[in-house]
């Protein structure tokens, strides 16, 4: 009797140990996301959460993965795009949290300024609708083109209004941009492909997009798992004072915790 006694509190010891620990993928791109992800890895550790962390190189791997449940999660993704992918792919996914704003800035190897564009300049932008509009957007903020209002954050070249220097516009992939340089005047770049080419935002940008900005990068899940305590888990891991502290002191300000 004091055998079998035994037996079922040790098997009821790792069933509630089981219990407490679980194993998730979560996907990101390579570089800020991924650097930070490693340190949510580390709180989450702590909390019986266990993140293998999925590296992707591209935007549009991602939700895929996640829709077909390769991943649990992923984070490399403002709203907008998320919504953008939603609207186009049909995604049951949904964010949970907020994690970091990356400012997205106009680099150039030939000019200094935008002033010092010349008539019929080229400028590189992201060929996603998404961040497309955001990179026109950011160059209408300094006055470079004005675009129709009514196409909201899902303006296209199509809806620049006014380009009094006749900007051509090349639409290119995201992670293409940084190699784009030598090619054209300028290009309108998102924070984590201009970081992993070498290039910070606030010092190497001739523009940048203001702070106040709708987009704030998410955690996100598939539908059905937006209320699973390992979700809850990811989220706090992610909001911990120290993760703020990392960002903060690791980028420089080229980044902003957005939580």
């Amino acid at each position: 009797m004091r055998k079998l006694i035994v037996a079922t509190a040790i098997a009821a010891l790792f069933s509630a140990g089981a219990a407490l620990a679980e194993d998730i993928k979560v996907g990101v791109t390579a570089g800020e996301h991924a650097q930070i992800m490693e340190k949510v890895k580390e709180i989450a550790a702590k909390k019986g959460l266990n993140i293998d962390i999925v590296e992707f190189s591209d935007y549009v791997v991602p939700n895929q993965a996640l829709a077909d449940g390769d991943l649990n999660a992923n984070s490399f993704q403002h709203q907008p795009y998320l919504d953008n992918q939603i609207a186009d792919r049909g995604f049951d996914i949904v964010s949970v949290g907020t994690t970091i704003t990356t400012p997205m800035g106009v680099y150039s190897k030939k000019v200094k300024s935008l002033d010092e564009l010349q008539d019929g300049a080229t400028v590189a932008i992201p060929n996603d609708p998404t961040n497309g509009g955001r990179a026109l957007l950011v160059l209408a903020s300094k006055g470079l083109i004005k675009v129709n209002p009514e196409a909201g954050l899902k303006v296209g070249p199509a809806d620049v209004t006014e380009n009094p220097k006749n900007i051509q516009f090349a639409e290119l992939d995201a992670a293409q941009l940084p190699r784009s340089l030598d090619d054209v005047d300028a290009a309108v770049i998102n924070t984590n492909y201009a970081m992993e080419a070498g290039l910070h935002p606030k010092k190497d940008a001739i523009a940048i997009e203001g702070e106040k900005s709708p987009y704030a990068n998410v955690i996100a899940v598939r539908t059905a798992d937006k209320d699973a305590p390992w979700v809850k888990t990811l989220v706090e891991s992610y909001h911990d004072d120290s993760i703020r502290t990392f960002i903060n002191e690791e980028f420089k300000g080229a980044l902003i915790p957005a939580f």
